[in-house]
Parts: C-alpha cells; structure tokens; sequence
C-alpha cells in the first residue's frame, strides 16, 4: 500500500470536487477499499472521506418507494421494519452478504460500487495481465479456471462475474440510482465489458451514488432472494436469484420480476422469463419450461457448465416458494 493524500469531506459539492480528480478513492465503510488496497488493485493517489456527509444516511418509505441512503450501512438496512416490508428480497440479499462485521461497516453505496472477485483480477503480482485492471494486457482467465466466472454478458476481453447480492435485488425490481443531481435505472448503471472491461459503472468523473430508491409494488413487497453458495457463512453467490410476482383475480400471473446474480458479468435481469409467464396460470410444467429461459444466450466453459442446470432450477424454485406463499 502506498502513501495517499486523505481529505474529509464536508459537503456534497466538495467531495464532487475531490474526486474528479484522477487517482481518487471514496471512503465510507473502507470494506472494499481497504481489500483492494491491500492486493495492490488499489493505489490511490488521494483518499476522500466521506462519512460525516449530512442526509445520506436515511431510509424512508412511502407509498411511491423505499428510499435508501448511500451510506446506510447494510446491517441497518437488512434489519429495518421498512425494508423487510417494503421489499423483503433487499433484506434477505443483505443479510445473506459478507459476514456480520463487514455489515456492521459497509455501506449501500459500497457495496453497490464493489468490484469483481476475480481471482485473477485480484492477484496482480502472479497475473500481470487483467484487463480490467491494464486495459489491453489481456484477460488470463480465459484458458484458466473458470469455475466462479460468467456464462452471461462476457466478452474475449473479461468473463469475470460480478459479486453483489444487493444490486441483483436493485435490477430486479426496477431500482434507479441517485448520482448528485440526476438518476439513472439499476440495470443501466451496470456496464457489460465488452471491450473496455476497467469501466464497470455509468459514473462519469466527479460523480458518485447517494442514494437507491426501489418503487413501491405488490411484487416487490412479494420478493424473496435465494442463494447457493460453497459454504454457508462469508460466501459470495455461486447462483442467486431475486424474484418477486403479482397474481390477478382469476390466478395467472400479471407481474414478474427475475435477476440472477453469480452467473453474469452484470446483475442479469431474466425478461425472457418474465414474458413467458405473465398473463399465464402458473402450472408446474409453465413455470419449469419458462425458467430454461434463464440461461438462454449462456456461453459455459468446462468449469462452470454446472451452472446451466443450477440457474433454470433455482429460478424455478424461487417462483414456486412466491406462488405457495401467495396462493
């Protein structure tokens, strides 16, 4: 880790200022900044506090949306009557996150900002050559072991899966994010690699997120979010989904929303899926061939091909628990 500037800052406009700046870091919790510091991905030239910003730091819901602060922390978050009320799937994702300390710490805007576990992306000093990290160097996952990396929205220049569990709620349920003075939808402020895999957010320089408002629906306050992962604490997702749906009088199906989450480069919103259900009676045979869908584009390597029989039967699982508990 090397030497940096550190400034707090005291106001919106001020840490805007600061951060414009090349070389610049955001400090809120510290979580993800200090991980990144101490693999050496980070080396920031100057360190902008900015914990002590009045009016971000709230959660408010209303018959429009649940409103949440960048830096609320997520453990505040995951345990609030608002939250668990407004969108359940939100909690859940947040509490099935980090481990109990990293909770305690980090904020919603971090972890919204958080970065790839890429294994390769993460080991500079043994792969040199990361894309994301050296625009042009190369990506040495490709031909490496692949079995945490993305089947959906890769590219020849980066597979790597993003790792968040809240932002798959976020693309779910329609979500927009607040940056300083203007909003921008959940599923555009996450950017596919295509061939410039080191510009993972729609932020432009000087920007950052202060808040995440999630319209108010009957889907969203029917959600729930499942995850599979390799132990049962302190794990990120091999598979997750984010689900929430409406049924009409005469019992078909007239809303949906589907996100996968450890199977794609982005938060992978599952409209397909979607279309092939609203509007139908949810019958078993329906639901399991419109959760197939899920995968549909999914270029697998021999690592991760398990996957492609995971999504479909975790989609379908998550739509089954919400059509028993709204029946």
């Amino acid at each position: 880790m090397r030497d940096f500037a550190y400034h707090r800052a005291a106001t919106l406009d001020e840490a805007r200022a600061l951060i414009v700046n090349s070389g610049s870091a955001i400090l809120a919790g510290g979580t993800t900044l200090l991980d990144l510091a101490k693999c050496q991905v980070a080396r920031p030239a100057q360190v902008v506090d900015i914990t002590r910003l009045p009016g971000l730091g709230d959660i408010r819901a209303d018959a429009e949306a649940l409103h949440l602060g960048a830096l609320v922390r997520m453990a505040q978050a995951a345990g609030d009557p608002a939250v668990r009320a407004a969108c359940p799937a939100v909690a859940e994702a947040l509490a099935l996150s980090a481990s109990a300390q990293i909770r305690n710490m980090a904020t919603l805007g971090g972890n919204l900002l958080q970065r790839t576990r890429c294994a390769y992306f993460r080991d500079p000093a043994s792969y040199p050559d990361c894309n994301k990290r050296e625009p042009g160097s190369g990506c040495a996952a490709q031909g490496g072991v692949t079995r945490g990396h993305a089947l959906l929205g890769t590219s020849e220049a980066c597979i790597a899966t993003h790792p968040g569990d809240l932002a798959v709620t976020l693309v779910a349920f329609d979500a927009v994010v607040e940056i300083g003075t203007r909003w921008m939808r959940a599923v555009d402020f996450f950017l596919t690699p295509g061939d410039r895999p080191d510009r993972e957010f729609a932020l432009d320089p000087g920007e950052m997120v202060t808040a995440l408002c999630i319209p108010a629906s009957e889907a969203a306050r029917r959600s729930t979010y499942l995850k599979l992962r390799d132990r049962a604490s302190y794990e990120f997702a091999s598979l997750s989904v984010a689900a929430g749906l409406e049924r009409a009088a005469d019992g078909t199906i007239s809303a949906l929303h589907l996100a996968l989450g450890g199977i794609a480069t982005v938060p992978w919103r599952l409209h397909a899926v979607e279309e092939a259900l609203i509007g139908q009676q949810p019958t078993s045979g329906a639901v399991r061939e419109a959760s197939l869908l899920a995968i549909q584009g999914a270029e697998a390597r021999e690592d991760n091909r398990h996957k492609l029989d995971l999504a479909p039967r975790l989609v379908q699982r998550a739509i089954e628990q919400l059509l028993g508990e709204v029946a």
